[in-house]
């Protein structure tokens, strides 16, 4: 067994290495790259063409819908008439 200085010694050992990796591995310019390289891959860059299609869609299921309701509402003052 060692003395006081060695357990000091080794107590901040202990407490530093945690502390120096987290701040190491916390700082942005470290990783900023490669999350932003993430960040394209989940999440592409908007097509205009296929967000165009996509509110086309959704209109035409709208009014689809609409129409729908509308001949349903009739179908029933029909039936109560």
């Amino acid at each position: 067994m060692g003395n006081w200085q060695l357990e000091v010694f080794r107590m901040a050992v202990y407490i530093s290495f945690p502390v120096g990796l987290f701040y190491f591995f916390n700082q942005p310019s470290f990783f900023e790259n490669w999350m932003m390289e993430k960040r394209e891959r989940i999440f592409p860059a908007v097509d205009p063409n296929a967000q165009k299609i996509i509110d086309d869609y959704i209109e035409h299921l709208e009014i689809k819908q609409e129409r729908q309701w509308i001949a349903a509402q009739q179908a029933k003052k029909a039936s109560q008439a």
